[in-house]
């Protein structure tokens, strides 16, 4: 399936709320991303990341219509050297091999645009499927904290994967 990182533009409100709205998408997010989600949280998002420049939240488009997000997100103080990446994508688009490639793309592009040594995700304890797929693009498990997240009712642990400049 043809798919590539993009710009996001307002005409994708519809797109991004018929694919945002899946709670088990905001299952493995914070709690900012909410569910159920809809047109206003999908304009509310848009507003929030369009005019950061150097742009650093992309739409993945699949088919011609944007069906995931991924971003990479500067750190600050004496975290400056560091970024967070953040993702997620339709589930009607999992396995199918697209996120380790758009991982790869956003980390290639953030070490080049940001002054960066280090990319770092935070998936869930219970989020295997994000787990492999950070490590199938060469992210290494540095950290485990148990028992620290509090999401859906139930205490999960939070794992810290990340990649280095090379």
């Amino acid at each position: 399936m043809e798919w590539k990182l993009r710009k996001w533009q307002d005409s994708d409100v519809d797109s991004i709320t018929k694919h945002a709205n899946n709670y088990n998408i905001a299952k493995y997010l914070t709690n900012q991303f909410p569910h159920p989600y809809n047109i206003e949280d999908a304009k509310n998002y848009l507003l929030l990341i369009r005019d950061n420049n150097p742009t650093n939240v992309f739409a993945i488009e699949v088919g011609g219509e944007a069906a995931g997000s991924i971003g990479v997100f500067p750190q600050t103080d004496i975290h400056c050297k560091n970024a967070e990446i953040g993702y997620w994508l339709s589930e009607e688009h999992w396995g199918k091999g697209i996120m380790p490639e758009a991982i790869k793309q956003i980390v290639d592009y953030g070490f080049k645009t940001f002054d960066i040594t280090r990319i770092f995700a935070r998936p869930f304890s219970n989020n295997e499927k994000s787990q492999h797929v950070l490590e199938k693009a060469g992210f290494k498990l540095e950290a485990k904290f148990e028992k620290v997240l509090f999401k859906n009712g139930e205490y999960l642990d939070e794992f810290i994967y990340a990649i280095r400049k090379p």
